[in-house]
């Protein structure tokens, strides 16, 4: 574990996971503030506990925020799996700190153009975000065609 914890691409990898699972925690809970404004919930169990009306579907402004989380999830979730295996793979500390740091930035900012709908960044976001991970996948398959 001593080794793994003295790899600088370990430890890039580490900060990255961490930050990105603060933003899903962050949209997770301001998923809820913003329901808890709209006194809304499409669950029965939550109207008489938090004293909200029942709604067949999500208001718009809780909506969105439930697809800035999704979207982060779906961006974020192979992010790390790719990453794990560039850092197992045997991956750069400088191709590291490129990778994880324009991805984990590109992803936080995806996250406040989303939510304050800021059009094209969100996209532009989106897109730098996607372009990095596909990035550090042909990156893997590079080291391990080196490695084998």
């Amino acid at each position: 574990m001593n080794n793994l914890l003295s790899n600088p691409v370990f430890t890039g990898y580490a900060i990255t996971a961490l930050l990105l699972c603060v933003n899903l925690l962050i949209l997770w809970g301001y998923s809820g503030s913003v329901r808890g404004k709209s006194k809304k919930t499409p669950n029965d169990e939550d109207v008489s506990q938090f004293g909200m009306g029942l709604a067949e579907t999500d208001p718009p402004q809780v909506a969105r925020v439930l697809r800035a989380h999704r979207n982060a999830e779906a961006s974020i979730y192979p992010f790390l799996f790719v990453a794990a295996l560039f850092v197992v793979a045997g991956g750069s500390a400088g191709a590291a700190w490129w990778f994880f740091g324009i991805f984990t930035v590109a992803r936080l900012l995806h996250s406040v153009a989303y939510i304050r709908r800021m059009q094209p960044w969100r996209t532009i976001f989106f897109v730098v975000g996607a372009l990095t991970t596909v990035a550090m996948m042909l990156d893997v398959v590079w080291l391990l065609y080196k490695g084998a």
